[in-house]
């Protein structure tokens, strides 16, 4: 039988899930705006199996090829490459095992060459965190479990959120000469 309760939950939370890769494509539009960075979001990799409807249309009926990637690569101003994933969660955590082993591949891999790469969490749309992939893989060796918690874990990473604007590069450091080690800020 199936569970309407959690049927409910998983169409909220898939929603809200959404809602906050919109923000941060909005993101990525606003520093895209400031000079900061060109970031897009990756595209599933998926095959088309026939035509959804009237061919005219534009819909698909289609399956995934492959895992996913990490969901958004790009390049900051001063030539440096930035890969992150985006995770939601309505609970007062977020777990580790979230990321896939495709997508730990491919950050590992982004990282190795010298990559700026991190996990942004979002919970409840309410608190923004972006969170190094060094720190992320490490969970275990640096809190003790596979999971980081709101308040004192997560709080170290909090990002700001201005005018539905998740700040999501605030702090990051942009190493050009003609940067000066700069750290980017909204208020450039």
């Amino acid at each position: 039988m199936v569970d309407l309760k959690k049927q409910i939950i998983g169409k909220r939370s898939r929603a809200s899930g959404e809602r906050f890769e919109m923000l941060m494509a909005a993101a990525c539009d606003f520093y895209h705006d400031k000079g900061y960075a060109v970031i897009e979001k990756t595209p599933e990799p998926m095959k088309p199996l026939r035509p959804y409807g009237d061919r005219r249309s534009g819909q698909f009926i289609a399956c995934y090829t492959r895992q996913a990637q990490p969901d958004f690569k790009g390049a900051l101003c001063d030539g440096s490459c930035i890969i992150f994933d985006v995770k939601y969660t309505e609970k007062d955590r977020i777990h580790q095992n979230v990321i896939t082993e495709a997508q730990r591949r491919a950050l590992d891999g982004y990282e190795a060459m010298g990559a700026k790469c991190y996990v942004i969490v979002s919970i409840a749309l309410e608190g923004f965190y972006r969170i190094p992939w060094d720190i992320w893989k490490r969970m275990k060796e640096i809190f003790g479990h596979r999971h980081m918690a709101a308040g004192a874990e997560l709080e170290q990473y909090r990002v700001p959120n201005r005018s539905s604007i998740i700040l999501f590069l605030e702090g990051v450091e942009l190493r050009d000469e003609n940067t000066e080690n700069r750290i980017v800020s909204e208020t450039e």
